[in-house]
């Protein structure tokens, strides 16, 4: 027997799926613009143009609806690079995370999440889910690399795929230093240098 799902994270069609997609712009928007204290649903449901009870019923809470943006997010990404090659792979990772991180909308928008993580337990479960999600769709640039022999077996591709962002969000976060493709070829190559001398 299935459990019912949480708030906001079924995917259905028509209607439904119009109206999931006005509350999540405006909630995107919301985010961007002022954080996750501005997160509030009736704001939100006025905003997208949606009944303010639709939204609560939906959604419930600022966090279950940073949840489900960060789910939609997740599924909209690009998908992981096959290129023939772990290396190419790996910098194509790095390079779409700087976009992402850089945008004048997304960069804006996982600042806010990030922060709202430390205080706020469904934004912090909602963003290691998205995570997860997009590690696990290019995890497997790292095993094709395994098994073409460009990469010791038994490497974890989880890691060498976290490995590449994590410096990247590091600057964003702590350093302030440059985000731009330099920096997310620096990355991918330390990830891969890292991979093929057994740490990862």
């Amino acid at each position: 027997m299935t459990g019912t799902p949480p708030p906001g994270t079924l995917r259905p069609g028509g209607r439904t799926a119009r109206v999931r997609e006005a509350v999540l712009e405006a909630a995107g928007d919301a985010l961007a613009e002022g954080g996750f204290d501005t997160l509030d649903l009736a704001e939100i449901a006025r905003v997208a143009g949606v009944g303010k009870t639709t939204v609560y019923r939906r959604w419930g809470t600022p966090g279950v609806l940073a949840a489900d943006l960060l789910a939609a997010m997740a599924e909209q990404s690009s998908p992981r690079a096959d290129t023939g090659s772990v290396d190419t792979d790996l910098r194509e990772n790095g390079r779409l995370v700087v976009r992402t991180l850089t945008d004048p909308r997304q960069g804006r928008l996982f600042k806010a999440l990030i922060a709202a993580s430390l205080c706020n337990d469904q934004a912090a479960q909602a963003l290691h889910r998205f995570y997860a999600v997009r590690i696990a769709e290019w995890a497997s640039c790292v095993t094709d690399g395994v098994e073409r022999g460009e990469l010791p077996p038994g490497t974890d591709p989880h890691r060498v795929v976290a490995a590449v962002s994590a410096p990247l969000y590091y600057a964003l976060l702590n350093t302030g230093a440059p985000l731009d493709e330099a920096a997310a070829d620096r990355a991918a190559a330390a990830a891969l240098a890292a991979a093929r001398a057994g740490v990862r």
